[in-house]
């Protein structure tokens, strides 16, 4: 498949996880691809690798996504090196501590936030003025969470990041629709990726989870990606404003044990 030849994505965080996968079905998909890392950098490596394979071209660009300087620096290497960008996929993101409300301290709080939200914004900001200043329409594609939508308790930095991505994207799309920008979010469940491993290793814990999820089983980055592929495409031109929940069904079963 070829619906997305010619197309230049920047996909944040994708030294592993849902991002490589993301990564590797755009380029599949005819994308050129930048793969952003923070502190991985042998996962972007194999990263490119898949991308190079699916017979696309890649770029890594080392670049903390809570830094703007940072963020600037990867938008303008990638304008640097292919010309431009088309689509840009948010998907750099933490979930924070396991805390009480009433532990959290000021810097447990920004950690989550400035990446998460800060670094969401402030990416999209300088990929649609790059938008702007070419005069072409884009996609932005936010990887978001069950939890904009669902409380999780002893996480509320994380919920409260995913809040207001999910308000972010409802209010752009309405000041960015006139530009022929369209934005929309993707709110994966409970996903395997290492960033679970302790999960995966915890048979009582992984039961309790899989027992709210009516499909019965954790998904996987192939899950998310071909709809991150599907909303970057022409066929996607008319949808914006929206999240995309990909859970299996356990937003509307959960409940705590």
């Amino acid at each position: 498949m070829t619906k997305l030849a010619g197309k230049v994505a920047i996909v944040t965080g994708s030294s592993g996880g849902i991002g490589q996968g993301i990564a590797e079905r755009l380029a599949q998909d005819g994308a050129s691809v930048v793969i952003d890392y923070h502190t991985h950098p042998q996962g972007a490596e194999e990263t490119l690798s898949v991308v190079e394979s699916a017979g696309s071209k890649g770029l890594i660009v080392q670049a903390d996504l809570s830094v703007v300087s940072d963020i600037q620096k990867l938008v303008s290497a990638t304008i640097d090196h292919f010309g431009k960008v088309d689509v840009l996929v948010n998907n750099a993101g933490m979930d924070g501590k396991n805390k009480d409300f009433w532990d959290l301290t000021e810097a447990d709080f920004d950690a989550v936030i400035n990446l998460n939200l800060k670094g969401t914004f402030f990416a999209t900001q300088m990929v649609v003025k790059h938008f702007i200043d070419t005069k072409r329409a884009g996609k932005i594609i936010n990887i978001s969470s069950v939890h904009e939508e669902l409380p999780f308790p002893h996480f509320a930095p994380y919920c409260v990041s995913k809040g207001g991505i999910k308000m972010m994207m409802r209010d752009l799309a309405i000041e960015l629709g006139p530009l022929g920008i369209t934005i929309n979010n993707i709110a994966p469940g409970a996903i395997e990726t290492p960033i679970n491993t302790a999960l995966l290793n915890d048979p009582e814990k992984l039961s309790a989870l899989l027992k709210n999820i009516p499909l019965g089983r954790l998904g996987k980055p192939s899950d998310i990606a071909p709809l991150v592929s599907f909303l970057a495409s022409s066929d996607a031109d008319y949808m914006t404003g929206t999240t995309f929940f990909v859970d299996g069904g356990l937003l509307w079963n959960y409940h705590e044990q």
